[in-house]
């Protein structure tokens, strides 16, 4: 299979299809950039450790370099993203198919933003291949094995983050049990910037890679193969891909920002760090291991671990309750949009 950027051009010009699949996808990206990335800053900013606009611009650079170096180094989320599914042998109908999907997570993905709340574009990611699937070959067109892991993913972000956020906030707390409050806080305003980029920079690693491995699979599709399996992703599309979403990034989303980092929990700077790092380790071995989870579910996860360090009654579990909502919706919105969908575009097209 031919992947170079010159042969991408001359298909995309020449297959409206891909040409509709590759804005779409490149539109999803840029929307992940543009609702899920500022999770990574909130608590950054709400505790005044940054300015907005600061925050954005860094959180934007670091979203690029995740993309770009975490695939360089280990593409395996973006490998079970494209194994998850089986669009069939029909590489005309799969491509429209995934069109299809793409189509929903934008629908899905703007109606969510638009009410400030933190979005999943992961889950949405994943319903939306899933309903284009089902809709092409049935059950079938479920690669069990690889769905798996995102079993798994949806478990344990929300365990893992949790558990990582208590842990790393008593730990802080213990260390610096004795150290006057006024340096401890000079501290943790550096500390936790240092955070926040890793948590921008592992966000790029993790819902990059779920976008670059669809991308490839519309390639893939447009060059008559069914699937990626022994392909090596390009170099440029990774640039493309990391560029569309440090671009979106740089939008903003402050009325997410105001969502996580203020309304959930009321955080200090010390908790802000523990926060932030405790997301960052999570996403670092989920990404290492292959296992697509969403960033959102581990950062506010880990915030809500961090906030049951001091004590339950410091979470606001009516924003949790709202987020956790949106969640649930995710699967059944995003995949019988993308069934619909698909089985209209197919007619169609």
């Amino acid at each position: 299979m031919d992947v170079s950027l010159s042969y991408f051009v001359q298909q995309v010009l020449s297959s409206p299809a891909l040409a509709i699949t590759v804005v779409l996808t490149l539109g999803v990206i840029f929307v992940n950039g543009w609702t899920d990335a500022p999770n990574a800053i909130a608590t950054c900013v709400t505790t005044r450790c940054m300015r907005v606009r600061p925050a954005i611009i860094m959180s934007a650079i670091l979203n690029f370099l995740g993309v770009l170096v975490m695939t360089h180094i280990n593409a395996s989320v973006a490998s079970t993203i494209s194994n998850m599914v089986d669009f069939g042998a029909d590489t005309s109908n799969a491509i429209v198919a995934l069109c299809a999907a793409l189509f929903s997570i934008v629908v899905y993905s703007a109606g969510a933003a638009k009410f400030g709340i933190p979005t999943s574009e992961s889950h949405s990611l994943i319903a939306g291949l899933t309903g284009a699937a089902l809709a092409l070959g049935g059950a079938s067109g479920i690669n069990m094995d690889e769905w798996a892991k995102v079993i798994v993913g949806l478990v344990f972000s929300l365990i893992g983050g949790f558990l990582f956020g208590y842990f790393v906030c008593k730990a802080v707390t213990m260390l610096f049990a004795r150290v006057e409050r006024r340096p401890a806080n000079v501290f943790f305003k550096y500390a936790q910037i240092f955070g926040a980029a890793a948590m921008s920079f592992m966000h790029g690693a993790q819902d990059g890679q779920k976008f670059i491995g669809v991308l490839f699979l519309g390639m893939a599709f447009a060059n008559g193969h069914p699937s990626v399996e022994g392909v090596i992703i390009p170099v440029w599309l990774m640039l493309l891909c990391s560029t569309m979403m440090g671009v979106g990034t740089s939008v903003g989303g402050e009325g997410i920002i105001k969502a996580v980092g203020m309304d959930m929990v009321k955080l200090e700077k010390y908790q802000g760090f523990s926060a932030d790092l405790a997301s960052s380790l999570s996403l670092l071995v989920f990404t290492l291991t292959g296992v697509p989870v969403s960033t959102t579910h581990v950062k506010t996860s880990a915030i809500m671990g961090v906030g049951a360090v001091k004590r339950l009654s410091a979470i606001n579990f009516s924003v949790v309750k709202d987020m956790m909502l949106t969640w649930v919706f995710t699967f059944p919105g995003c995949g019988l949009i993308s069934f619909i969908m698909a089985k209209i575009f197919i007619l169609i097209f």
